[in-house]
C-alpha cells in the first residue's frame, strides 16, 4: 500500500507513534510518504520505503499567522496525486483529518481513503473546547475510518460529540528489542551514585503531565530511601518547574536532562517511573517504562489503569495524591524484591499485548477493510 502519514513532529507521544509506525509499515514494504512541516522526532533512520515531504507556508503581509493548515491541505493533495496513495493516515483530529478532508476533495479523479487516529488532547483539550467542538465533529464522521488508542478516548470521543461513527480501538505499542533492561547500557554515573535508586519522568512538560506532584512527592520520601530524580523533557513547564525545585532546595538531587534521543538507554537503567497526569489517553512514555521491567504508579485517569494494573505492575493513584505516590514509591525502592517481581509482571504484560508486531499487524487489516 502507498501511506501517507501526518503528525505533529514535536515532542510527544502521537508524533512518536505515527514516526514508528511509519518504520514498521515501511519495513513490510509498503510505500510510507511523511507529510509535515519537519521530519518527526522519532523519524531519525530512513527506510527506502521512507519518504518526507516538507508543508512549505508561503508567507505574505496580509496573513496574520501563516495558513499552514491550507498549506497541509494542499501538499496532502499533491502527494496523494504523485504518489498514488491509497491511504492518508491522520494522527490528531484537528487540524490534520480537517486537512485530510479537505485534500480528498480536491482530488476529483481520485479516492483516497482518510484514516484518523485520536490520541487524547485533541479530544480531551482541543476538540472539546467550544471554537473547535463542531470542527472536531465534522472531522471525524467525515474520516472513512477512526482509530483511538484506549477504551477510554474511544468513549470519551463519543461522549464530547455524539459520534455515530465506530471507532475502532488499536493501543500503542513499543519495540521491545529497544525498550528493555539492559546493565550494559547504564551511563548515569555522572549523576547517580552506586548506592542510589533512580526515578524517572519522561514528558513534554505541560501543565496535564503534574510535575510539580513528581517533585512534591520526591521531596517527601527522599529522606526515607537514597534516591535521585531525573526528569527528561522540555515545555512550558520547564522553568517553574526548576523554580520548585530550588525552592525546596533539592537541587543536587533533581536533575534536568532535558529532551533526549536516547530515553531507552535512560529507562533500561532506572529503578521506578512515575506519570501523575490528570489527563492520560494512553501513556505511551508509561508503555516503555514497562517495557523495561520499571515499575509505574500512574493516576486513574483515562488509559492509564487499561495499561496499569494496580498491585500488578505498579499503582494508580488519585490525581494529587501525593502521599499515596510517595508511600507506594518507598515501598518499591526499599523492597528490591517486589520492585523486580513488579517490574517482571510490567514486561509480561507488554509482551503479551503492546509488541509492535501485535499492533502493526492491527492496523494493517484496519487499512485493508477501510479500502474494502
Amino acid at each position: 500500500m502507498n501511506i501517507g502519514i501526518t503528525c505533529y513532529p514535536t515532542y510527544g507521544g502521537s508524533g512518536a507513534i505515527a514516526a514508528e509506525l511509519g518504520k514498521a509499515l515501511a519495513q513490510k514494504g509498503h510505500k510510507i510518504h511523511f507529510i509535515s512541516y519537519s521530519i518527526p522526532f522519532r523519524l531519525q533512520e530512513y527506510d527506502q520505503n521512507i519518504s518526507f515531504h516538507n508543508v512549505e507556508v508561503m508567507p505574505y503581509p496580509l496573513f496574520k499567522y501563516p495558513p499552514y493548515t491550507l498549506a497541509l491541505a494542499a501538499k496532502m493533495a499533491e502527494v496523494a496525486i504523485e504518489s498514488k496513495l491509497d491511504i492518508l493516515h491522520v494522527h490528531y483530529a484537528v487540524p490534520h483529518a480537517t486537512c485530510a478532508f479537505l485534500a480528498r476533495h480536491m482530488l476529483k479523479n481520485r479516492e483516497v481513503k482518510v484514516i484518523t487516529t485520536l490520541h487524547g488532547t485533541d479530544i480531551t483539550l482541543v476538540g472539546s473546547d467550544k471554537s473547535f467542538h463542531q470542527i472536531t465533529q465534522f472531522s471525524i464522521e467525515e474520516s472513512d475510518g477512526v482509530t483511538a488508542v484506549s477504551e477510554s478516548l474511544k468513549k470519551a470521543t463519543k461522549s464530547l460529540f455524539d459520534i455515530e461513527k465506530k471507532i475502532r480501538v488499536i493501543p500503542n505499542f513499543v519495540d521491545i528489542d529497544r525498550f528493555r533492561q539492559r546493565d550494559d547500557h547504564c551511563n548515569l554515573t555522572n549523576f547517580v551514585n552506586d548506592d542510589e535508586k533512580v526515578i524517572v519522568h519522561v514528558s513534554n512538560f505541560r501543565p496535564v503531565k503534574r510535575i510539580g506532584d513528581i517533585i512534591r512527592m520526591y521531596a517527601e520520601m527522599c529522606n526515607r530511601v537514597k534516591c535521585k530524580l531525573l526528569l527528561v523533557g522540555e515545555g512550558p513547564q520547564l522553568i517553574p518547574m526548576q523554580e520548585l525545585v530550588s525552592r525546596l532546595g533539592l537541587q543536587d538531587c533533581v536533575i534536568f536532562l532535558g529532551e533526549q534521543q536516547g530515553v531507552d538507554q535512560i529507562l533500561s537503567c532506572s529503578d521506578l517511573y512515575l506519570l501523575p497526569s490528570e489527563q492520560e489517553s494512553f501513556g505511551l512514555s508509561a508503555l516503555e517504562a514497562m517495557s523495561c521491567s520499571l515499575p509505574v504508579i500512574g493516576t486513574n485517569v483515562g488509559g492509564l489503569p487499561e495499561l496499569v494494573k494496580h498491585g500488578e505492575t505498579g499503582y494508580i493513584t488519585e490525581v494529587g495524591d501525593i502521599q499515596q505516590m510517595a508511600e507506594h514509591a518507598t515501598n518499591l525502592l526499599v523492597n528490591d524484591s517486589l520492585r523486580k517481581r513488579i517490574g517482571r509482571q510490567a514486561r509480561q504484560r507488554v509482551l503479551a499485548n503492546f509488541t509492535e508486531n501485535r499492533v502493526v499487524s492491527q492496523y494493517e487489516s484496519y487499512y485493508k477493510e477501510i479500502l474494502g
